[in-house]
């Protein structure tokens, strides 16, 4: 009876995947630049079948090859499957990352990453915040960084949310910017909003000394899944604030730290996100201050910064959008995105969109993916992209399955899943 159990539902998504190719060869989306929305019956029948092949055990990984993932969705059905994707992939997550939770650890190849964590106070309506704390040392003995790690644990406390303090992988003088700290936190953040109930959308991140060199690297690359960041007592050594444009950052040094000329870096970078800010009104929200008669060991004043981050919380989906890469480079950023393969260091994206255009300037990026849904166009008309003086693309968007499905997988997060996604080559130079 179990073997008949599952040739059912294949022998449907069959019919479906017929039913579907004959509605794509019918519909001709991709070329769809009139105003008109997507036929309801084909939509439909795309979210039927997406329901038998979710129920077809071992499927999941093929979903975006399959004939209906392709056809075009109306608004209603698009986010009938915005939630049932989602709600398929917490399923799966917990039963495979619950045990490493528990254990407060986390393995990228043969690094470790231990971390503890508190909760405080009651559990809003939307989900708990998520406050990650990096601890100070550096290029020391294990021992240091450990009493360092210990130490974090205790340093700071917020009102409400789950407060983690992580214990570096290595113990190297850059041990919270280094490349695999990028993937681990994605997987720990992926984790916590669905084994901890945290909101995606009220993420923050912190570090003192050590952890404050992390706080300027990680929060202009990873900006986009955060809410806020506070950097104490730290220095950035290469990193560039232009990614911050919607991430409000805080900085905090003694005024007195002339460590690594820490207290004088802290004040340039005041100027330059005075500048950006002056440049982008409504973006580069921040507060650098230095603390009088303070050296490296503020006394606490810099906790001030805890509940100055959590009045903020992300916009996923903001109209405006800086990408700059670092030397540890990423393939997506927003609702943006590059091959990993084409993801260069000191790559540039600046996109801006209004109404149902989209202006695009670059620099080192000759192809580029951008991610779209009904928070920022309607998919249903015409959208232009423009790279400088020239008109790229001007045609329907169409929501589909295929890049809702990609989207979730990528980030772990409901509210980075995106329905459209055009996808670009640009001329060198250009």
């Amino acid at each position: 009876m179990k073997a008949q159990t599952h040739r059912r539902p294949l022998r449907t998504l069959i019919q479906f995947q017929i039913a579907a190719t004959v509605a794509l060869l019918f519909v001709g989306f991709a070329g769809r630049a009139a105003a008109e929305p997507p036929p309801a019956q084909a939509s439909a029948d795309a979210i039927a079948a997406l329901k038998t092949y979710l129920a077809t055990p071992g499927a999941h990984a093929a979903l975006g090859d399959q004939t209906f993932a392709s056809i075009a969705l109306t608004r209603e059905d698009a986010k009938a499957a915005a939630a049932l994707l989602w709600d398929d992939h917490a399923k799966r997550l917990r039963e495979d990352r619950a045990a490493e939770l528990k254990a407060r650890v986390l393995t990228d190849g043969k690094l470790e990453m231990p971390f503890w964590y508190k909760v405080f106070g009651d559990k809003p309506k939307t989900g708990r915040s998520l406050f990650i704390s990096m601890h100070g040392g550096g290029n020391a003995a294990k021992a240091v960084n450990d009493s360092q790690y210990e130490n974090q644990k205790r340093l700071y406390q917020p009102a409400e949310g789950v407060y983690l303090a992580p214990r570096a992988p290595t113990n190297t003088w850059n041990l919270w910017h280094e490349a695999h700290i990028d993937r681990l936190y994605d997987r720990l953040i992926q984790d916590l909003i669905v084994l901890e109930d945290v909101d995606p959308n009220r993420v923050y991140i912190m570090g003192y000394s050590a952890g404050g060199d992390g706080v300027y690297q990680l929060a202009p690359r990873m900006a986009d899944r955060l809410a806020a960041a506070s950097m104490m007592a730290g220095h950035p050594n290469d990193a560039s604030p232009l990614g911050l444009r919607n991430l409000p950052f805080a900085i905090h040094v003694g005024a007195l730290d002339g460590g690594y000329n820490r207290n004088k870096v802290a004040a340039e970078w005041g100027v330059k996100l005075d500048a950006l800010q002056k440049a982008n009104p409504a973006g580069y929200v921040h507060v650098a201050k230095l603390h009088a008669g303070k050296s490296h060991w503020m006394d606490r004043e810099d906790a001030e910064a805890v509940p100055w981050m959590a009045q903020y919380t992300r916009d996923p989906a903001p109209k405006h959008v800086v990408w700059k890469q670092s030397s540890v480079v990423h393939s997506r950023f927003y609702w943006l995105a590059v091959p990993a393969d084409r993801a260069k260091a000191g790559a540039e994206v600046y996109a801006d969109i209004e109404g149902q255009t989209i202006t695009v300037k670059v620099k080192d990026v000759d192809r580029l993916m951008i991610r779209l849904d009904d928070r920022l166009v309607d998919p249903d008309k015409a959208v232009v992209v423009r790279i400088g003086d020239r008109e790229i693309y001007n045609q329907v968007a169409p929501r589909t399955l295929r890049i809702l499905a990609a989207t979730v997988t990528e980030y772990g997060d409901p509210f980075s899943m995106f329905t459209s996604e055009i996808d670009v080559k640009i001329d060198a130079g250009k």
